[in-house]
């Protein structure tokens, strides 16, 4: 598997980024998601949450278990 950046052509990034924008706020990737958008910006967190997420997808896929990301809740 190529690891790296995700490319801007096919429907696959459109897809991921789609998910992402409808994933529940209290996840692992919507906090990271959150964390990456008040440093980087709007558009660069999408893509790179949704990249989290197709990582997920992969392994999930390959291994063919799910993995579940965990966060410690910050108070």
């Amino acid at each position: 598997m190529r690891r790296g950046h995700i490319t801007k052509q096919g429907s696959l990034r459109k897809a991921a980024v789609e998910a992402i924008q409808r994933h529940p706020a209290g996840t692992k990737i919507a906090v990271d998601r959150t964390r990456i958008e008040a440093r980087r910006g709007k558009n660069i967190a999408k893509v790179a949450a949704a990249r989290n997420l197709l990582t997920l997808v992969y392994y999930g896929l390959r291994d063919g278990h799910i993995r579940a990301r965990t966060h410690s809740r910050a108070v």
